[in-house]
Protein backbone atom coordinates (compact mmCIF):
# COMPACT_ATOMS: atom_id res chain seq x y z
CA UNK A 1 0.00 0.00 0.00
CA UNK A 2 1.76 3.13 -1.27
CA UNK A 3 1.20 6.67 0.27
CA UNK A 4 2.65 9.31 -2.01
CA UNK A 5 2.23 12.43 -0.24
CA UNK A 6 1.06 15.56 -2.89
CA UNK A 7 0.40 18.42 -0.36
CA UNK A 8 0.29 19.05 3.41
CA UNK A 9 -1.63 21.50 5.13
CA UNK A 10 1.31 23.11 7.11
CA UNK A 11 -0.22 26.05 9.59
CA UNK A 12 -3.26 23.13 10.59
CA UNK A 13 -1.58 21.99 13.28
CA UNK A 14 -0.19 26.00 14.36
CA UNK A 15 -3.71 27.42 13.40
CA UNK A 16 -5.96 24.74 14.96
CA UNK A 17 -6.77 21.92 17.89
CA UNK A 18 -7.18 18.88 16.03
CA UNK A 19 -9.74 16.56 17.31
CA UNK A 20 -10.77 13.80 14.75
CA UNK A 21 -9.14 12.99 11.68
CA UNK A 22 -10.95 11.23 8.27
CA UNK A 23 -9.84 9.76 5.17
CA UNK A 24 -12.04 10.05 2.05
CA UNK A 25 -12.04 10.22 -1.67
CA UNK A 26 -12.39 12.96 -3.93
CA UNK A 27 -14.02 13.36 -7.01
CA UNK A 28 -11.17 15.16 -9.61
CA UNK A 29 -11.22 15.44 -13.14
CA UNK A 30 -8.79 13.91 -15.73
CA UNK A 31 -6.35 17.21 -15.92
CA UNK A 32 -6.34 17.72 -11.90
CA UNK A 33 -4.84 14.05 -11.82
CA UNK A 34 -2.60 14.70 -14.34
CA UNK A 35 -1.44 18.07 -12.35
CA UNK A 36 -1.68 16.28 -8.99
CA UNK A 37 0.72 13.41 -10.31
CA UNK A 38 3.42 16.15 -10.77
CA UNK A 39 2.87 17.11 -6.78
CA UNK A 40 1.13 20.67 -7.03
CA UNK A 41 -1.52 21.86 -4.79
CA UNK A 42 -2.12 23.90 -2.08
CA UNK A 43 -4.35 23.51 0.76
CA UNK A 44 -3.44 25.92 3.09
CA UNK A 45 -6.49 28.27 2.63
CA UNK A 46 -9.03 25.77 2.12
CA UNK A 47 -12.34 24.66 3.97
CA UNK A 48 -14.68 21.64 4.19
CA UNK A 49 -18.72 22.80 3.31
CA UNK A 50 -21.87 20.24 4.11
CA UNK A 51 -24.54 21.59 2.37
CA UNK A 52 -28.56 21.00 2.54
CA UNK A 53 -28.14 17.61 0.67
CA UNK A 54 -25.60 16.30 3.32
CA UNK A 55 -22.54 16.32 0.68
CA UNK A 56 -19.38 17.42 1.73
CA UNK A 57 -17.17 19.33 -0.55
CA UNK A 58 -13.86 21.20 -0.84
CA UNK A 59 -13.74 24.74 -1.37
CA UNK A 60 -10.46 26.98 -2.00
CA UNK A 61 -8.42 24.07 -2.84
CA UNK A 62 -5.94 25.09 -5.53
CA UNK A 63 -4.95 22.76 -7.90
CA UNK A 64 -2.68 24.72 -10.93
CA UNK A 65 -3.66 24.03 -14.28
CA UNK A 66 -1.85 20.85 -16.08
CA UNK A 67 1.13 22.22 -18.58
CA UNK A 68 0.31 19.87 -21.49
CA UNK A 69 -3.69 20.46 -21.04
CA UNK A 70 -5.72 21.63 -24.12
CA UNK A 71 -8.52 24.71 -23.76
CA UNK A 72 -10.72 21.57 -21.74
CA UNK A 73 -7.86 22.24 -18.65
CA UNK A 74 -10.18 22.54 -15.37
CA UNK A 75 -10.62 25.45 -13.09
CA UNK A 76 -7.85 25.97 -10.74
CA UNK A 77 -10.00 26.76 -7.75
CA UNK A 78 -13.62 24.87 -8.42
CA UNK A 79 -15.39 22.98 -5.60
CA UNK A 80 -14.64 19.25 -5.32
CA UNK A 81 -16.82 17.20 -3.66
CA UNK A 82 -15.22 14.62 -1.30
CA UNK A 83 -16.28 10.68 -0.90
CA UNK A 84 -17.89 10.52 2.88
CA UNK A 85 -20.52 7.55 4.35
CA UNK A 86 -23.27 9.52 5.53
CA UNK A 87 -22.92 8.51 8.55
CA UNK A 88 -19.54 9.58 8.96
CA UNK A 89 -21.02 13.12 7.49
CA UNK A 90 -24.05 12.71 10.38
CA UNK A 91 -21.14 12.42 13.06
CA UNK A 92 -19.56 14.99 11.26
CA UNK A 93 -22.34 17.32 11.36
CA UNK A 94 -23.37 16.94 14.79
CA UNK A 95 -20.01 17.22 16.24
CA UNK A 96 -19.68 20.69 14.11
CA UNK A 97 -23.24 21.97 15.37
CA UNK A 98 -22.23 21.24 19.19
CA UNK A 99 -18.67 21.79 19.86
CA UNK A 100 -18.63 25.10 17.76
CA UNK A 101 -15.89 23.24 15.36
CA UNK A 102 -14.74 23.59 11.89
CA UNK A 103 -13.83 20.62 9.15
CA UNK A 104 -10.37 21.35 7.29
CA UNK A 105 -7.98 19.52 5.23
CA UNK A 106 -5.07 18.38 6.39
CA UNK A 107 -3.51 16.47 3.32
CA UNK A 108 -3.97 15.49 -0.24
CA UNK A 109 -1.98 12.20 -1.18
CA UNK A 110 -2.05 9.21 -3.63
CA UNK A 111 -2.92 5.55 -2.08
CA UNK A 112 -2.57 2.65 -4.04
CA UNK A 113 -3.40 4.97 -7.34
CA UNK A 114 -6.37 6.79 -6.02
CA UNK A 115 -6.41 10.51 -4.41
CA UNK A 116 -7.44 10.25 -1.34
CA UNK A 117 -8.15 13.91 1.04
CA UNK A 118 -7.36 13.72 4.98
CA UNK A 119 -9.83 15.61 6.69
CA UNK A 120 -9.83 16.82 10.12
CA UNK A 121 -12.50 18.44 12.68
CA UNK A 122 -10.70 21.11 14.31
CA UNK A 123 -11.44 24.05 16.94
CA UNK A 124 -9.56 27.18 16.25
CA UNK A 125 -6.80 28.43 18.72
CA UNK A 126 -6.46 31.92 20.21
CA UNK A 127 -3.52 33.72 20.07
CA UNK A 128 -2.37 32.93 23.44
CA UNK A 129 -2.53 29.23 22.49
CA UNK A 130 -0.13 29.81 19.78
CA UNK A 131 2.03 31.42 21.95
CA UNK A 132 1.93 28.89 24.47
CA UNK A 133 2.24 26.36 21.94
CA UNK A 134 5.28 27.80 20.50
CA UNK A 135 6.94 27.74 23.24
CA UNK A 136 6.23 24.66 24.36
CA UNK A 137 7.83 23.27 21.38
CA UNK A 138 11.06 25.34 21.70
CA UNK A 139 11.53 24.49 25.22
CA UNK A 140 11.10 20.49 23.52
CA UNK A 141 13.95 21.33 20.56
CA UNK A 142 16.38 22.79 22.91
CA UNK A 143 15.72 19.71 25.81
CA UNK A 144 16.49 17.52 22.48
CA UNK A 145 19.44 19.87 21.90
CA UNK A 146 21.02 18.92 24.95
CA UNK A 147 20.79 22.82 26.41
CA UNK A 148 19.31 21.90 29.39
CA UNK A 149 19.65 19.42 31.63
Amino acid sequence: MGIKIISKNQRAGYDYFIEDKFECGIVLQGTEVKSLRLGKAIINEAFIVIDNQGEAWLQNATIPHYDFGNINNHPETRKRKLLLKREEIHQIEKKMAIKGMTLIPLALYFKDSLVKCEIALAKGKKLFDKRDTSAKKDVERKIRQGQYE
